[in-house]
């Protein structure tokens, strides 16, 4: 459940295929983990770049959306994952709707990802 205590944006990772399917059909129904686990793994800003080096390393052609939560209800769950840090979980498919904006994975000169503003 969406508290105060989170942020009501999420961040997902997808490879280029992924997001051209989004595109193209409208909504998201995950990755092969996201399919398996029953829900769509997503991250809070801050966790975006661990996210990226731990599950993401070496991939090219990736692309981050920020998601919406708000639009989601209990649809999205706060979760303990890696580190026993709480992560946003949606249970349900990720519809293009609920995209505010999305950006090919870029870093700065430091190394730090830039999420889509």
């Amino acid at each position: 459940m969406i508290t105060g205590a989170h942020p009501a944006v999420a961040y997902k990772i997808l490879t280029g295929e992924q997001f051209e399917r989004l595109l193209a059909d409208g909504a998201f129904k995950g990755a092969p983990v996201d399919l398996a686990d029953g829900y769509i793994h997503m991250s809070a800003a801050d966790q975006v770049q661990a996210t990226l080096d731990k599950h993401f390393a070496g991939q090219e052609n990736l692309r981050i959306v920020a998601v919406d939560l708000t639009v989601f209800g209990d649809g999205v769950k706060w979760e303990v994952s890696r580190g026993g840090a709480l992560f946003p979980h949606l249970y349900g498919d990720l519809p293009l709707s609920g995209v505010l904006s999305h950006a090919p994975v870029e870093r700065d000169r430091s190394g730090s990802v830039q999420l889509p503003g």
